[in-house]
């Protein structure tokens, strides 16, 4: 159970990492600092942007769970 919880919790991290890297830039900050800020006309669809959050929400949820359970178990343990 151990192994399995830390394995998901690897995968959901990279996987994290990713999705939010592929999240458009909102605004200042450090996106516009490499180029973010520049606004394109043919921007992406908001259908898939919608399905992106969702992904990265669920996606999140599941590397909160993990980190529970992985501190549940470290408590228990001890």
């Amino acid at each position: 159970m151990r192994l399995f919880l830390h394995v998901m919790l690897v995968i959901s991290s990279l996987a994290l990492i990713l999705l939010v890297l592929l999240h458009k830039g909102r605004g200042g900050g450090l996106s516009s600092l490499f180029g973010g800020g520049m606004q394109s006309t043919l921007s992406g669809s908001n259908v898939a942007e919608k399905n992106l959050d969702r992904i990265t929400y669920f996606t999140s949820a599941i590397w909160v769970i993990c980190i529970v359970a992985v501190g549940l178990l470290v408590r228990v343990e001890v």
